[in-house]
């Protein structure tokens, strides 16, 4: 880098300092995106993979697919006796609704090991009892805190034909109560243990509970085996046996929506943040040699050469790409630790601060890709200016 770089960047306004805004947006988008994946990443690792998720393996029913295995009582004895497997709990879904007081419709569900529910209240046993209920805090204009530890009668419907039903009653314990905003499966759902689960299944089927659990099956099923290192042989073991079996590991990693998006425009970003300060740097430095020709002209005359030349340009791409990177960085890490409270919603799952951290790796390339970039495109971008014949440049210039 020239001596001479420092000075032509500051004080000329045509020198390659005017790459910088354009340079800066890319790197603050850049470490933006790669924050905002960072961030999902972690809670995501901490909070459903930390919370037994590496272990476990998902079963899912599909109705009218006869390519896929049925989630039976049977069935579900064969996946018990796959190798590496500790445990198989099958979800089953109907609705609970106010027996008496308040109006409110819950949808049912078995509470599952995949279920890592954020309660507000109450305490999560470790296996819920056949008696026992989890609801959300408050839910279509009833509040349950103070129903919390007490047993509660809960209407369901009980089918006696075609086309009609009766109300029966089952008294559930209220152990826990969570945040109502949780909703993996929905809002408004109660978690119930699995043979209550089924007998409400099986009672809106107007079915005994053992016909309806052989007969019509589970909805789906968690599966838990001894060791992570177990997951993938036993999810191929269930696979060749007919079921629908996929790691949530593997689901959870590759979550869709805000998360996706920003892993993936972290990385098209990298590109587009390499090619475009390249570009950047072939078109401005061409536009800034031939807006100062005829002072490289007065240079060349007085014994500089092209590679001077070059040098100085090379510092002003080398200043404006790091002073690029550096602002773009900072801002970009600023604006990814302000979007965690917001990505926390979105995702539902705390975010830390030091979650929304980039990366070292992409904070690197934000730092040093405008620079790098800049400085090739200079190379290109001044060749045929910096080839012409300064006595003729200066002769026209005069």
């Amino acid at each position: 880098m020239s001596r001479w770089s420092l000075h032509t960047w500051k004080r000329d306004g045509r020198s390659l300092r005017r790459a910088l805004p354009t340079l800066t947006v890319l790197a603050a988008l850049l470490t933006t995106a790669a924050g905002v994946a960072a961030g999902a990443a972690g809670a995501v690792e901490r909070d459903v993979l930390g919370s037994g998720g590496l272990t476990q393996i998902e079963l899912t029913s599909f109705e009218g697919d006869e390519s896929v295995r049925s989630l039976t009582d049977s069935a579900l004895r064969d996946a018990r006796e796959t190798a590496g497997v500790r445990q198989v709990v099958a979800d089953y879904s109907a609705t609970l609704y106010a027996e008496q007081d308040g109006t409110y419709d819950l949808t049912s569900h078995t509470l599952t090991p995949g279920d890592d529910l954020p309660v507000t209240e109450g305490e999560l046993p470790a296996r819920l009892g056949p008696d026992e209920v989890v609801l959300p805090a408050a839910v279509q204009g009833t509040d349950f805190a103070p129903l919390l530890g007490r047993t509660v009668a809960f209407g369901y419907t009980k089918a006696t034909g075609a086309a009609s039903g009766t109300t029966e009653t089952v008294r559930l314990r209220i152990a826990a109560l969570y945040d109502p905003s949780w909703q993996a499966d929905g809002p408004a759902v109660a978690y119930l243990a699995e043979d209550t689960a089924a007998l409400l299944a099986a009672a809106r089927a107007g079915q005994s509970t053992e016909t309806f659990r052989e007969k019509e099956g589970a909805g789906s099923a968690v599966i838990v085996v001894g060791h992570q290192n177990q997951v993938a042989a036993v999810t191929k073991s269930l696979q060749s046996d007919g079921f629908s079996a996929s790691a949530v590991s593997d689901r959870v990693r590759n979550l869709p929506g805000l998360f996706g998006a920003a892993d993936l425009a972290m990385r098209i970003g990298v590109l587009v943040l390499a090619l475009g300060a390249v570009w950047l740097g072939a078109v401005r430095a061409a536009d800034s040699a031939r807006a100062r020709i005829g002072q490289f002209a007065i240079l060349r005359i007085l014994g500089a050469g092209r590679s001077e030349l070059r040098r100085i340009l090379l510092g002003e791409a080398v200043l404006s790409g790091g002073v690029a990177g550096a602002v773009g960085a900072a801002v970009g890490t600023g604006l990814s630790v302000l979007l965690a409270g917001p990505l926390s919603g979105v995702l539902g799952l705390p975010i830390t601060l030091p979650d929304a951290l980039p990366a070292p790796v992409w904070a690197v390339a934000a730092l040093l890709l405008p620079a790098v970039g800049l400085a090739t495109g200079t190379l290109l971008g001044s060749r045929e200016v910096l080839r012409r014949d300064p006595y003729l440049t200066a002769r026209a210039h005069a």
